[in-house]
């Protein structure tokens, strides 16, 4: 409905991007709908057009402590609508709100409407058209709050396109709780009021010294969460309670012998909601174009992550982690027809799931045992307190919670330096929001151009050499060196390396001209274009062509000519995961 409305407004109709952002070290996964969009927000004109529409899958974790509340969740669906230097802020605002109560659409009562927007500040003035516009459309001034930018200033990372914001908010109960007038939209965390729709108004650019600039175009980017809106039009107070989450959530209740009366406890429905959660995000990241698959570090270390905290909340929940995984099948029937690649890899996501479930329980033993012999040594010393730096470490090596390190520690009459732990806690968490913060190309250098370019010549390289099952399957770039990943059963020979790293320095000195067109998808696809293509959507799309030696569908940016890479060197090749190897290289 959200797709067809937006079309009829001129929109074109684009499909999800991967959960894994290609070419972008800045961010793990595809976090909201506008991460891909970055170059195009910066000026970069997008094949499809101005206007532009999708529903996008994506994956945060920084909040994954949160999960179990009746809001929080590690992969949702964004619904988004975006104008490249076209409409502004009356048509934004005015679409959202027709379609959000027009009766033949959400039909969402107007009066339960609630909007934040922007107070002003010194970067940017008070405002008064965002809030003048929704009073004009009938939303009362006292419904309307005007906050810091805090909570209405947003920006793609620290530096990048951002400017304010409003956002929209349904009352759920048109009561004001404990705080009185101090129960306000946006500001107040009492669960009364249910933001669904976040409109951005991207006229400015934050530049490294900290100042804002404004933009030689006014661009829009709107996002919807699907579940939080669902919770709305399904009259439920909780995600978990949507028609979407509800055939995973029975499945594992039946898995597990129980029933949701059963599970009304705060522990069992926090247990609850965090396996059919983190078991809907693995299924996505398992089953996604470029799936990783678990490992140590980078997306692989967040699945591993997911899925072994669901280990553990298994067992609280009484339900074996294999039938927990078991449960895949169910989340892949509910999405299937709208990400056809769940059905095309669901033995993968199936069999990574049971196999990472196992590498965890052997883990999980030489945790407990590693946990014996320091508590063994300090009752050993006499010292009735276990560090706080040996509970980090049974969490961030072992996956042990807290509670279960607490409750072992208890168990031989031991406390743990919980204030220790915690400050440790908090800062791997301060590290890893900012990892996550920016979002977006943060980096279009000329070295890291360099690079980008490199991995098309490598792509088609490995191509050549190994077969043409070889796909990029993910990629990493810096300033200072490329990281490739790709589908390939073995490991690559001394020659096979030798042979394309040879084909790649033969393209770079050969001097080759990088030229780009915008076409109609199923023509891209008639050229021999590689890329993911997805047969749900027709568009325009950019091509990227490197002589007869590369043609790729890709946003760029790349060198003009392939002679500006300079040396191309192959560091090291290894294996990722099963079926999936790593090429790391340098240019000089």
């Amino acid at each position: 409905m959200y797709r067809e409305f937006f079309a009829e407004r001129g929109h074109a109709v684009i499909p999800s991007a991967s959960l894994i952002p290609e070419n972008d070290p800045s961010v793990l996964f595809t976090t909201a709908g506008m991460h891909p969009l970055v170059p195009y927000l910066m000026g970069q004109p997008h094949p499809a057009g101005t206007r532009l529409v999708n529903c996008q899958k994506c994956v945060r974790t920084g909040d994954i402590e949160e999960v179990g509340d009746s809001t929080h969740l590690t992969f949702f669906e964004m619904l988004g609508n975006w104008s490249l230097g076209d409409y502004f802020k009356r048509e934004s605002i005015g679409w959202s709100y027709e379609f959000l109560t027009r009766p033949d659409l959400l039909g969402i009562a107007p009066e339960t409407l609630c909007v934040s927007v922007f107070a002003g500040d010194e970067h940017a003035p008070r405002d008064t058209e965002a809030a003048d516009i929704w009073q004009s459309l009938g939303v009362p001034i006292e419904r309307v709050s005007f906050l810091s930018a805090e909570h209405n200033w947003w920006s793609v990372g620290d530096t990048g396109p951002c400017g304010p914001d409003t956002e929209i908010f349904v009352d759920t109960t048109g009561t004001p709780c404990a705080r009185g007038a101090a129960c306000v939209a946006g500001v107040c965390k009492c669960g009364r009021f249910f933001e669904i729709w976040n409109n951005v108004f991207m006229a400015y650019e934050r530049m490294s010294d900290g100042q804002v600039r404004q933009l030689p175009k006014q661009n829009v980017d709107t996002g919807m969460g699907v579940e939080r809106t669902l919770a709305v039009l399904n009259g439920v107070a909780s995600v978990y309670e949507t028609s979407d989450f509800l055939p995973i959530v029975d499945q594992l209740l039946a898995a597990a012998g129980t029933t949701r009366e059963a599970a009304v406890s705060a522990e069992g429905t926090k247990a609850l909601r965090v396996l059919a959660d983190h078991l809907r995000t693995a299924v996505f990241i398992l089953g996604d174009h470029r799936g990783v698959v678990p490992s140590k570090e980078g997306q692989g270390y967040v699945l591993r992550r997911l899925i072994r905290r669901a280990a553990r909340f298994s067992e609280r929940f009484g339900l074996d982690a294999h039938r927990w995984a078991d449960v895949s099948k169910n989340a892949i029937a509910t999405y299937e027809s709208f990400y056809p690649e769940l059905r095309a890899n669901a033995t993968r996501v199936h069999e990574e799931l049971h196999r990472e479930i196992d590498r965890f329980q052997n883990t999980l033993a030489k945790g407990t045992r590693m946990l014996e012999g320091e508590i063994a040594a300090l009752l050993g010393r006499g010292e009735r307190t276990l560090p706080g730096h040996v509970a980090f470490r049974m969490f961030d090596t072992f996956g042990f919670p807290i509670e279960l390190t607490q409750e072992a520690a208890g168990e031989k009459g031991l406390t743990v330096d919980l204030d220790d732990f915690r400050s440790r806690f908090e800062e791997h968490r301060a590290k890893s929001r900012t990892e996550r913060a920016a979002s977006g190309l943060a980096d279009q250098s000329a070295e890291s151009v360099r690079y980008h370019t490199a991995t098309h010549l490598l792509h088609a390289a490995l191509r050549r050499v190994l077969g043409l099952h070889v796909q990029q399957k993910g990629s990493h770039i810096t300033s200072e060196r490329m990281r490739f990943d790709f589908s390939h059963a073995k490991a690559m020979t001394k020659e096979e390396i030798a042979a394309v790293e040879q084909l790649v320095q033969d393209a770079i000195d050969s001097g080759i001209d990088v030229t780009s067109e915008v076409m109609p998808y199923e023509e891209a696809k008639k050229t021999g274009a590689i890329g993911l293509f997805d047969d749900r959507y027709s568009h325009e799309v950019s091509v990227y062509t490197i002589g007869g030696v590369s043609k790729e569908l890709c946003s760029g940016p790349h060198v003009a000519n392939t002679r500006e890479i300079g040396r191309f060197k192959i560091d090291k090749e290894q294996a990722v995961g099963a079926g999936v190897r790593r090429i790391r290289a340098t240019v000089s």
